[in-house]
């Protein structure tokens, strides 16, 4: 999962997504596998202010003529080769089988008696939204009952809707927002659906297609923020005021509640629950990691929650705020760490409180996950690392203060908390290593005693594999993690073809899963594969990330090479046999590992991508990532020049024959990136191969079939480049 396609990770975003349906079935391949980068730069101008103008600009042009009929001539030449490749095929019809299987987790999303699902295979190849009693689901019940069939709405409604979610009004959870995107886009149609009749509201709520974000105040009252016209959207295409729309009122009519400013990366107004306490709140997201936060209520104007910006409002528990340190931070006489979760009275802090009680304190190699903390009822549950591999806790109130219980789970891999009950101890949590399926847990205390509801199959046969934890050393010393997957009969004699993925952004960890695609596709034949924990990801908290934002992005960079040179010097593999994967920012760190260092790898996948860091925040959400990246119309440009893809790539550089992916549908990472990249390096003369589907979004598909293609494709191409 990467992290432009988080969408804007923010505190306030995130709590505007959370109510979207469960997660994608766990056998789906990643929609932009990511994949990284490593070193070795040339002295970069600090302005472009005598640069020729860019001879390709017309590919930014996302549906124009000219730049679809190149589209089109790329896409034959590269589909004309490698659907011809042997491997395809048997790849493509067992992706399929995999992805259409029954044999998956339906991941439950608790919402009151139901869990809600959404469901795809090869009879519903755009979906089933459905629910079933709590009590039916744990008991191992199959009578869903279906409340969409989004195949027979796109069919009657002749459109090509794809599922983005719904959030639904508490404490019925009757009527619900749904999101239906047009090929996969980000931008949805927003539309009012009533569970009990199965039917879309009539003159109920509705907005036109946009990046709206939308919560309920009461079943007449939506907060709602969307294009209303010029001057209604950040610099990043996101909302940047917030309206209170009436039911049965003109949204034109709705009186505007709340603004951000127009270089914010979004702002608006969503409600929150503890328990049945509800609090309106208004957010602004200064950039991508920053955000202020407001307090709405009825007798007057509004307050700031007083916390640092940086910080991560985690919720309200038990009246209790929940804060997440990204540096440290002394509100008063006493210093929290960085990468603490802080708890305190919200009443008397919003009256001036500052004496915080520690949850948890990061140690040696622990951490908090990014988004690890959910509640029930009665219990704040806590989802961690310890050096990379998961653990969780759980903590109740006391009269004695806060009790913090270590929860049994099994070792060695990856702990995701999938959904928790308001009005329970409902716990659903999986767990998942390279080696073992997922397996779904329930529990009816908050993590404890939980107990197996179910697991997915093994989609491949992992006898005889192994996997191994290193630690490579970076150019500058620090030691940076790496996972090893060792197919069966594996000899260290250097020939092994090895694909690497990393990711190395926005605080998103790669951690121990299970891939049926890479199973099959790699491991069953004979590679290995690695995951490559780099900094700028979040597996050793906020300091990992942080020690790559920037002005220093080429640590992540050069942690990647040093993986993939201990990787050598294992004798694992050697260059010829080693290929990289990544999308999205791990679309960018693969461009910049093929340009930086193109002797190190015999084949590079390079996916959704920023590649032209000298136009990406003039290109759709490209904005709202200066946080990370830098602003390149400032002295910024003098660090990011001496990485951007498109602008170090040369015409008598030897490179590997590299495989770019885009999306014609994706509005996050604008298209153009892919295409001006191949298009300047194929006027170089260049070898390479590219692939730009119609529609599927930023995930690269908007179904199992496009899905399965897409993965055959990736596969056949990196056996085809990497085998002896």
């Amino acid at each position: 999962m990467d992290v432009i396609r988080y969408a804007l990770a923010t505190p306030f975003l995130l709590l505007f997504l959370a109510a979207c349906d469960g997660q994608a079935p766990t056998t789906e391949p990643e929609a932009a596998a990511p994949a990284v980068t490593a070193a070795v730069v040339e002295e970069a101008p600090t302005s472009d202010a005598a640069a020729p103008e860019d001879p390709y600009l017309w590919l930014e042009e996302v549906e124009g003529d000219r730049a679809l009929a190149w589209v089109e001539d790329q896409n034959d030449v590269s589909l004309g080769y490698l659907e011809a490749l042997p491997t395809f095929e048997p790849l493509y019809e067992r992706n399929l089988e995999i992805y259409n299987s029954d044999e998956r987790i339906p991941m439950p999303a608790i919402r009151g008696a139901y869990v809600y699902n959404f469901w795809r295979d090869a009879e519903h190849v755009r979906g089933l939204w459905r629910r079933m009693p709590v009590d039916t689901y744990l008991a191992g019940g199959s009578d869903w009952e279906i409340l969409l069939d989004v195949d027979a709405l796109a069919e009657t409604e002749g459109e090509d809707w794809v599922w983005k979610g719904s959030s639904c009004l508490r404490p019925e959870y009757r009527h619900c927002l749904l999101n239906l995107s047009r090929g996969g886009a980000d931008a949805t149609v927003v539309r009012e659906f009533d569970v009990a009749t199965r039917t879309f509201v009539e003159n109920g709520f509705q907005l036109p297609e946009a990046k709206s974000r939308l919560s309920w105040k009461d079943a007449d009252t939506l907060y709602v923020g969307s294009d209303f016209g010029p001057g209604s959207l950040t610099d990043s295409g996101y909302p940047r005021t917030a309206r209170l729309w009436q039911r049965g009122t003109l949204l034109d009519e709705a009186p505007e509640v709340f603004a951000g400013e127009q270089t914010d990366v979004a702002a608006g107004v969503f409600r929150i629950w503890d328990g049945d306490t509800p609090y309106d709140l208004a957010s602004r997201a200064p950039d991508f990691f920053t955000q202020k936060i407001w307090l709405i209520t009825e007798e007057g104007p509004m307050n700031r929650i007083a916390i640092p910006e940086d910080a991560r409002f985690e919720g309200i528990f038990q009246g209790q705020m929940l804060v997440s340190l990204r540096t440290a931070w002394q509100p008063a006489d006493v210093t929290y760490p960085q990468g603490a979760l802080l708890a305190i009275d919200f009443a008397t802090f919003m009256q001036g409180d500052r004496g915080f009680d520690v949850l948890f304190e990061p140690r040696e190699g622990v951490a908090l996950k990014r988004g690890g903390v959910a509640s029930t009822k009665d219990y704040v549950v806590l989802n961690l690392m310890d050096n990379v591999v998961g653990r969780m806790q759980r903590l109740s109130r006391t009269d004695d203060g806060w009790q913090t219980e270590e929860v049994p789970v099994e070792a060695n891999g990856t702990i995701g908390i999938v959904s928790a009950a308001d009005e329970s101890n409902l716990l659903f949590f999986q767990f998942e290593s390279f080696l073992r399926p997922d397996t779904l847990f329930a529990s009816q205390a908050g993590g404890m005693d939980a107990r197996a509801v179910d697991a997915l199959p093994a989609f491949f046969n992992a006898d005889g594999m192994t996997v191994q934890q290193y630690f490579a050393v970076s150019v500058d010393g620090t030691r940076v993690p790496y996972f090893l997957v060792l197919p069966r009969g594996f000899e260290a004699d250097g020939n092994t073809p090895t694909l690497i993925s990393g990711y190395g952004g926005f605080q998103i960890s790669r951690t121990p899963s299970y891939s049926a695609t890479v199973g099959h596709a790699w491991l069953a034949r004979g590679g290995a594969y690695v995951v490559a924990n780099i900094r700028g990801g979040g597996e050793y908290g906020p300091a990992w990330h942080q020690a790559a934002l920037k002005e220093n992005r080429q640590r992540a960079y050069d942690d990647f090479i040093a993986v993939a040179e201990d990787l050598i010097e294992r004798k694992v593999t050697r260059p010829q046999h080693l290929g990289i994967r990544g999308g999205s920012n791990g679309g960018l760190l693969t461009g910049v590992m093929l340009t930086q260092r193109p002797d190190l790898w015999g084949a590079v996948v390079v996916q959704v991508p920023l590649l032209d860091m000298k136009r990406f925040n003039k290109l759709l959400a490209g904005a709202s990532w200066m946080a990370e990246y830098g602003n390149p119309d400032t002295d910024d440009w003098s660090f990011i020049s001496a990485y951007s893809p498109y602008q170090n790539v040369k015409a008598d550089v030897d490179y590997p024959k590299a495989f770019f992916t885009t999306s014609t549908r994706d509005d996050r990472v604008h298209p153009a990136h892919a295409r001006k990249m191949v298009a300047k390096m194929s006027d170089m003369g260049h070898d390479l191969l590219y692939f730009e589907n119609t529609v599927g979004g930023h995930a690269g598909a908007s179904d199992y079939t496009q899905a399965a293609r897409n993965e055959a494709l990736i596969y056949s191409y990196l056996w085809d480049q990497l085998k002896e």
